[in-house]
């Protein structure tokens, strides 16, 4: 009975093509733009995720002055020494590595071409602190650390800007400010951070360099702190501002002169921040389903009205409340249904191809797919009933009288 029950709702599908589609528009329209809005969510979550992770595996940020960002007062607060680095190194349990960062912008010039980006002075923990790897070359010898040589190691964008992608940059000379280095590394691409900046356009050289040949000062702007895997880095965040409060003299009621930034924690804040965006998205879409479902509503009420006639000599002849019931109810589904695989397939090429336009990871989720089709379905059972109920409850007599 059901796979009769289900031919006959084909066949009127098939005999109104253009209202049926008018139909489901709505519930098409619903499917595809919640996947779509919930795809492109993840995909900016996961993006975020990995943008924060390249900034370095359980990485402490530590920077003077009381606020972070671009805003940030450092107006009195003194810059870091290498005693600090030494001193946190040594005292602090549950560090990995921990790295220096004095930076500064500058004009590099290599042949006829000249380029402004960012000279970084550090040691070599700054490759593990910041999860960098060499794509050529090699990094800084102990005595070239100690002695400030004149050799540096290149980002992919310096490296492009500078020598070209086929020219080899190992060996070749690099002028900065009055001194001139040899490139001895290139670093391996890691593209933009979370807030949009380059990775790639940096040129990194020993920090005894950097403080002799460039800026002629022993501050360091940044210290990068590594935490050890399975170490709770709030605990170490806890020793490592003690003892800065220390090293700094600090009373007990005076406040910290310096920040620490966590950026494990700032992962999660900008992923909750992405995954409420996105939640809200797929809301304001779905209630485009409910729009749909209203629209399925109207037009199986319509259908019973116009098949008014029909209805009364199924009844006439034999058929039960419930069969007739079940023939707009299958009907109903079976529209909704189909609007829902069809909005999946028009979300899967939405998402690929918005996925690719800005650059966000794409991944196929079969969880919130599956729910979409499931609740359009649902849609249809629930929209549907009224009218299949209306039907079946048609009088024999009145119906075969209705013109």
């Amino acid at each position: 009975m059901i796979w009769n029950t289900l031919l006959l709702a084909l066949r009127e599908i098939r005999r109104n093509l253009l209202r049926s589609f008018l139909t489901i528009l709505g519930i098409v329209i619903g499917v595809s733009a919640v996947i779509t809005m919930v795809t492109l969510g993840r995909g900016a979550t996961s993006a975020v995720q990995a943008q924060i992770a390249s900034l370095g595996t359980n990485l402490l940020q530590v920077r003077p002055g009381q606020r972070l960002g671009p805003g940030r007062d450092s107006a009195g607060a003194p810059s870091f020494r290498e005693a600090d680095l030494d001193a946190i190194a040594t005292q602090v349990a549950g560090i990995a590595a921990v790295a220096p960062e004095a930076r500064t912008g500058a004009t590099v010039v290599a042949g006829s071409r000249n380029w402004s980006t960012s000279v970084v002075g550090t040691t070599n923990s700054y490759f593990q602190t910041g999860n960098w790897t060499l794509a050529a070359g090699r990094n800084f010898e102990d005595t070239e650390l100690r002695a400030g040589a004149a050799v540096c190691v290149i980002g992919s964008t310096v490296r492009r800007e500078l020598f070209g992608a086929s020219t080899d940059p190992l060996g070749q000379s690099l002028r900065i400010k009055q001194f001139s280095c040899t490139v001895i590394g290139l670093l391996a691409s890691k593209g933009q951070a979370a807030m949009g900046n380059d990775q790639d356009d940096t040129v990194l050289i020993p920090l005894h360099t950097l403080q002799r040949r460039v800026t002629g000062s022993l501050n360091i702007n940044t210290l990068l702190v590594s935490v050890q895997d399975g170490t709770d880095s709030a605990s170490v965040q806890s020793t490592l501002r003690q003892l800065l409060r220390e090293r700094r003299k600090l009373g007990p009621a005076d406040d910290d002169n310096f920040n620490v930034l966590d950026t494990r924690q700032l992962a999660e804040t900008l992923s909750g921040t992405t995954q409420l965006m996105t939640s809200l998205l797929g809301a304001v879409a779905a209630v485009s389903l409910l729009v749909g479902g209203i629209g399925i509503m109207n037009i199986m009420l319509v259908s019973v009205t116009e098949r008014t006639r029909e209805i009364g000599v199924r009844l006439a002849i034999g058929a039960l409340e419930h069969e007739v019931l079940l023939q707009f109810l299958i009907e109903a589904v079976v529209l909704s249904s189909f609007g829902g695989l069809v909005g999946i397939v028009l979300a899967t090429g939405a998402s690929v191809g918005l996925s690719s336009l800005m650059s966000l990871p794409y991944t196929f989720q079969w969880g919130i797919n599956l729910l979409s089709f499931v609740f359009s379905a649902a849609i249809g059972v629930v929209f549907g009933y009224m009218p299949a109920r209306r039907a079946a409850q048609l009088d024999p007599i009145e119906a075969l009288r209705h013109e």
